[in-house]
């Protein structure tokens, strides 16, 4: 048991045992084998349609680029969290220091901002795209397309930090099991013995005021989007201009209504135990991982014609067997 001492009755715990599901504590490794297919599906499904994208020279646009970045974002908060829950979960060694565990938290909350910061530039772009079809090529240039990623990521780095910040300046001497399977931040503030009202203060602020104002430039971007491709004279234009946006509304709606839903029901069913809460968070994180490549892939008229295209070449050169010939008369044995 790793704790702190400054010498006075001031005691902290250093490391902490991440205890993911404590109602299964005798069958942790039954959970193994559905957490790590869910995982390999994760990669294999956001991989095939990042290898589509990149292998297509015809798919190298704004928007279809934003997809492989959106769907990268989501390989990496998956691999935050799931290989150690894994390791966790099989070797029963799931202790882990306290700068892992703010570093744990800090990549998991800025993934899960810069993901939906991603989808406001791909909101912006759909604006440029249906709004000003003309002007788009010389608007949406790979400077502006880069400038706005990196400002994604520096507002994802802003809005996580001071939480992870604050996080870091706390005493934690209450007990050195953390009941969760990530460092998630109410979990390790459960275990603190001074005044945590800050972080509590700051990091509902910061969820709220980051939630409404994303949702607010998305709804004031897609409503624009929608009533100009309503206008759209063509009526294939019209219909591929809805059905683009459809799929990122899909995707809004997945990454949005998880992330309410686990807040909500973390507040207001204090009944429920602490394994349905673990279960819902990993529901939300894990969820927009599983779902997104499938909306992309399935609805994204170009994306959908390559990954066909690749399936059909790799059946193609799968060796099949030639059915041996019978012998003839003459090559019967006498």
């Amino acid at each position: 048991m790793s704790v702190w001492s400054n010498g006075s009755s001031n005691v902290s715990y250093t490391s902490f045992l991440l205890v993911g599901f404590p109602g299964l504590q005798e069958s942790r490794t039954l959970l193994v084998l559905p957490f790590l297919s869910l995982y390999l599906v994760i990669l294999s499904a956001n991989a095939l349609v990042i290898h589509t994208v990149v292998a297509q020279r015809s798919l190298h646009q704004p928007m279809y680029l934003l997809i492989a970045l959106l769907l990268a974002i989501n390989v990496c908060a998956a691999t935050t969290v799931v290989p150690a829950m894994l390791f966790s979960f099989s070797t029963h060694f799931s202790r882990i220091s306290l700068p892992r565990c703010l570093l744990q938290m800090f990549c998991i909350y800025f993934l899960i901002v810069f993901d939906c910061n991603i989808l406001l530039v791909m909101a912006l772009d759909r604006y440029v795209a249906i709004c000003y079809p003309l002007r788009y090529p010389e608007i949406v240039t790979a400077q502006l397309l880069a400038g706005l990623v990196g400002v994604a990521a520096a507002r994802s780095t802003c809005i996580v930090a001071p939480v992870v910040g604050l996080a870091s300046r706390v005493r934690f001497c209450r007990s050195d099991v953390i009941h969760h399977f990530a460092c998630e931040h109410m979990a390790l503030m459960k275990l603190s013995c001074g005044d945590i009202s800050l972080n509590k203060t700051v990091g509902l602020s910061v969820r709220i005021f980051n939630r409404v104002l994303d949702m607010l430039l998305l709804g004031a971007s897609y409503s624009r989007i929608i009533h100009a491709a309503f206008r759209i004279s063509s009526g294939a234009a019209r219909s591929k201009a809805l059905n683009t946006c459809g799929s990122h509304l899909l995707v809004i709606f997945t990454v949005y209504s998880s992330t309410m839903s686990s807040s909500i029901v973390y507040r207001v069913a204090h009944k429920a135990s602490q394994d349905v809460h673990n279960l819902l968070s990993a529901f939300y994180l894990l969820l927009p991982c599983l779902v997104n490549p499938v909306i992309y892939g399935a609805r994204i008229k170009e994306i959908r014609q390559h990954l066909a295209f690749l399936f059909q070449r790799a059946q193609l050169q799968v060796p099949t067997e030639k059915p041996q010939s019978l012998p003839s008369h003459r090559e019967l044995p006498a």
